[in-house]
């Protein structure tokens, strides 16, 4: 024996039911959309994971900004006497202990790249400037030594080292 069929009222609003519980499925997943996609990153900061630059014009002392990710990157060609000066400071007198060694990659101690963001607030370092030969933070007077490292001043870090790599002589690769 086969089950009697509904009556159509009974089928009609069944129909009826199913109809709006998607009708408000599809709104729901027309109103969140939009705000869980505005989470993701920009496109231009997608398009900035990495980067590569061109370091062959930077001459010894000579420093340059690059963005990454929407931040300065700091790149700077030392000359041997901010390599030594760096090196000769005892980590005991450094607020935020790091060597020079830790700091750039091995064989290539000429090259400093940093991310060009003040620890204490945000701010831009000014290059070249301050007690140490180094950085200075005009904001706050965060000083910052050869080596990018906190000597004086509020600011509680070291200024940042990205993720960097050497593709050949010529050509670093952030990110």
């Amino acid at each position: 024996m086969t089950a009697p069929a509904a009556p159509p009222d009974m089928q009609r609003r069944d129909f009826i039911h199913l109809a709006s519980a998607a009708f408000v499925g599809v709104g729901a997943g027309a109103f969140v959309w939009p705000l869980v996609d505005q989470m993701n990153p920009d496109a231009s900061m997608q398009a900035l994971a990495a980067v590569e630059i061109d370091i062959s014009g930077i001459a010894a002392g000579q420093s340059i900004t690059a963005i990454w990710r929407g931040k300065p990157i700091f790149i700077r060609h030392r000359t041997p006497a901010e390599i030594e000066a760096a090196r000769a400071v005892a980590l005991s007198d450094l607020p935020d202990p790091a060597a020079d060694s830790a700091r750039v990659h091995e064989g290539r101690d000429a090259w400093l790249v940093m991310v060009g963001i003040c620890t204490h607030l945000g701010c831009v370092p000014l290059g070249q400037r301050g007690e140490y030969g180094g950085w200075f933070c005009p904001c706050h007077g965060s000083h910052y030594d050869t080596s990018g490292r906190i000597r004086k001043g509020p600011a509680p870090s070291n200024l940042a080292v990205p993720p960097y790599e050497f593709l050949s002589d010529i050509r670093l690769k952030i990110g």
